[in-house]
């Protein structure tokens, strides 16, 4: 055979699997599921919702109770009237957005292993943890783009509302602020969890129900242990809903520790199961 033809042969394609790559691979693949899209559409449409109730339920029984900012005085708390109530009100769904989102996270993970897809994954890719990374990336920042969208459709929703009913809406103030970049933070260590339980349990119903489990019966055991015996409130202000929520509303969540603290626990309670998770995602078999 001639040089010629022997170099005219193709030749095989060696590709590098890179980070960047398994990103685009998953965003491909998750927002191609129809639980995806549907499960950012019901995080934006509650919390919009829920907004908008509030704050009509708010101005109402300020109108009710003689119409002025300070009429809806409650012993131990604001006015009603105030930017910072006003601001706590149009967040009364974050607890919602949280247990949403969270579950997409949880789905962003487990699905591989319910579904039978990671080993496909995880032989075009073999290194486990880059996927992890890519599937953390992923999710951070999803979460925190459709938080802080859905913060400010409420707030364009609500602006008359509260306009009508002379409330004090303020984007600017901090107390808005704070609301919106830490209650993102609060969906954001939501979603990691719920990823974090993904890679723990390989299961999405265990997953999902752990999640639930954590923001929401937890805090009611919680409360009843804190009426029983004093020194399990120094626990209760540590767990992540608490955390959370303290840190984007301090109005109706108040908390006793420092901002630093409070930062510290929500890392704790993201890196330390994510971390766990990779150990075992790495050492366990994928099947």
């Amino acid at each position: 055979m001639s040089t010629e033809l022997i170099n005219a042969r193709p030749r095989p394609m060696h590709g590098r699997v890179t980070l960047g790559g398994v990103l685009r691979s998953e965003m491909i693949r998750f927002f191609s599921l129809n639980s995806t899209r549907i499960l950012i559409l019901v995080s934006f449409a509650v919390y919009v919702g829920i907004a908008a109730v509030g704050i009509w339920g708010v101005g109402s029984l300020m109108e009710s109770m003689g119409g002025t900012p300070n009429a809806g005085q409650i012993p131990g708390t604001e006015s009603m009237g105030t930017a910072d109530f006003a601001a706590e009100t149009l967040a009364s769904g974050l607890m919602f957005s949280q247990l949403i989102l969270g579950v997409l996270g949880v789905l962003l993970m487990s699905g591989e292993f319910t579904t039978g897809s990671a080993v496909s994954t995880f032989l075009a890719s073999p290194q486990r943890l880059r996927v992890m990374g890519a599937k953390v990336i992923l999710i951070t920042v999803l979460t925190a783009v459709v938080q802080l969208a859905s913060t400010l459709a409420a707030y364009l929703v609500c602006l008359p509302l509260a306009k009508n009913y002379n409330m004090t809406l303020d984007f600017g103030s901090e107390a808005f602020q704070r609301m919106m970049w830490f209650g993102a933070l609060a969906v954001v260590m939501a979603a990691l969890m719920g990823l974090a339980l993904g890679v723990l349990l390989r299961n999405s119903a265990g997953g999902i129900t752990s999640l639930v489990a954590l923001f929401f019966v937890l805090p009611l055991v919680a409360q009843i242990l804190t009426a029983v015996t004093d020194w399990f409130a120094d626990v209760a202000r540590f767990m992540p809903d608490r955390l959370g929520l303290s840190l984007a509303l301090p109005l109706s969540t108040p908390s006793d520790l420092e901002m630093w603290q409070q930062l510290l626990g929500v890392a704790g309670w993201v890196l330390i199961p994510l971390a766990l998770g990779a150990v075992l995602l790495k050492s366990r078999d994928i099947k």
